[in-house]
């Protein structure tokens, strides 16, 4: 084994690949193969995947992270190219890179370990930083803190009701405009005092993960981003090809479940003039795979993880 992929083995302190086996598994790698991991970060995924290839296989990485592309630069080696791209892109790079159809794809959504635990991102409630929560921190769009302070009431109700999924989102937008009144929130624990009075009582650390969900999806455009990376998958993938998506909260998994199952995000499958469906994907989960207790155990992110896998017609 490489000293490279040696380090990942041994490092597990910048990101804990979740459910990695059944992900490996899932992409039903061949050593000549050419694989997609949308979802770089830490690179423990994608370290393992080219553990498999031999001289012919490839593998592609994205991420938008230049912490992310940091990190590539220890697995270089000819079978490896990273992209330096949103996943949104993912037909545009990859033809780009004359790399079309490929035989897997993996997309490992959320925020990796690393992100989590670097104050200054902003991504956890468990420190002090700047409200950032960009998976591009180098990138023009909002920061979390730009959505605080500049976005209406009406639209604040809306992210934390819909991709919070928080309960009281109308008080919640409500207090964050009049907390910002008197100066401007642009730190964590400034977003948690102003919220402290409408925050439930012995269930703080959850309903802050709720808020700082909304606010994260909001500021990297998630929702669109993964709808418009699925379509493609379609696309860029060979006949016999997989599809490996593992999601964090039931509004990504939502997606991955009906794009998978009807080839679209909404509404029902539509069917030609004789009642006959196609649809690109077929499921080979007919449930979301989910981490055994161990893995929860000994990484507390796997708990929320439910793995899709599916082979395309």
């Amino acid at each position: 084994m490489s000293n490279a992929l040696n380090e990942y083995h041994n490092d597990t302190a910048y990101h804990r690949p979740v459910m990695l086996r059944e992900c490996l598994e899932g992409l039903d790698l061949q050593p000549n193969g050419r694989y997609v991991d949308v979802t770089f970060g830490g690179g423990g995924h994608s370290a393992r995947i080219l553990e498999r290839l031999d001289e012919a296989g490839h593998l592609y990485s994205f991420d938008q992270d230049a912490d992310a592309e940091h990190e590539a630069e220890k697995l270089a080696r000819p079978q490896f190219t990273f992209i330096r791209s949103n996943f949104r892109y993912l037909h545009q790079e990859l033809k780009r890179h004359d790399a079309l159809p490929v035989d897997g794809l993996l997309a490992d959504l959320g925020v990796s370990s690393h992100q989590f635990d670097t104050p200054e991102r902003g991504f956890s409630t468990r420190f002090d930083g700047p409200l950032d929560m960009r998976m591009n921190p180098d990138g023009e769009d909002a920061s979390a803190a730009d959505i605080i302070n500049e976005y209406s009431e009406a639209e604040l109700h809306r992210i934390f009701g819909m991709y919070g999924e928080v309960t009281n989102a109308r008080t919640l937008a409500a207090t964050v405009v009049s907390a910002r009144r008197g100066q401007s929130i642009t730190t964590i624990a400034g977003l948690k005092k102003a919220i402290a009075p409408v925050t439930p009582r012995g269930k703080e650390n959850k309903y802050l993960a709720q808020v700082f969900q909304a606010l994260r999806i909001e500021a990297n455009d998630e929702m669109a981003a993964l709808q418009q990376m699925l379509e493609q998958t379609a696309q860029v993938l060979r006949p016999g090809g997989r599809l490996v998506v593992m999601s964090y909260h039931s509004l990504e998994d939502r997606l991955v479940k009906n794009f998978i199952a009807k080839g679209k995000f909404f509404g029902e499958v539509e069917k030609d003039l004789f009642g006959r469906t196609s649809v690109p994907f077929e499921a080979l989960t007919r449930k979301p795979v989910e981490a055994s207790s161990e893995e929860i155990a000994l990484n507390s992110r796997a708990r929320s993880a439910k793995l899709r896998i599916a082979i395309k017609n």
